[in-house]
């Protein structure tokens, strides 16, 4: 999933993005931290079982999410289509870079969803951990 920023939201979009990314990887690297707090506070209306995984900087800010089962994943579908989730997005980004930050387009397209959709139902019953492997070897962007 991409996550572009709205141009008149920071002085320097690219320099905002690098801000974003690199609290990101502060704060997730050290789970005893106090942002981590405000991180779940935030991410809570993903569920327990979705996570945000990384964030890497690219064209836009690419988002991974590692989903448990179907049912986190159709959910987190449900928050993408409502827009709520570019909300949620945009509350963390907010946060990471100290000031207010726009989400202009939260894209996911639909092949990846499918991809991942056709690959959780492959694995129904399957231990997690050969799901989180499997996934990462198989590139799919959102599971």
């Amino acid at each position: 999933m991409d996550a572009e920023l709205q141009e008149w939201s920071a002085d320097d979009v690219t320099q905002c993005e690098d801000r974003i990314v690199s609290q990101w990887r502060e704060v997730s690297a050290d789970e005893r931290s106090q942002l981590c707090e405000k991180f779940d506070e935030i991410l809570r209306p993903l569920g327990y079982e979705t996570s945000l995984l990384v964030m890497r900087r690219a064209n836009s800010i690419a988002l991974y999410f590692i989903c448990m089962t179907l049912l986190a994943l159709t959910s987190l579908r449900d928050l993408w289509r409502s827009e709520k989730l570019r909300h949620i997005v945009q509350s963390l980004f907010t946060f990471l870079a100290g000031t207010d930050v726009y989400v202009k387009r939260l894209t996911w397209p639909v092949t990846e969803y499918e991809s991942c959709l056709q690959f959780l139902r492959s694995i129904k019953g399957k231990p997690t951990w050969y799901w989180y492997i499997s996934s990462m070897q198989q590139s799919c962007v959102l599971c």
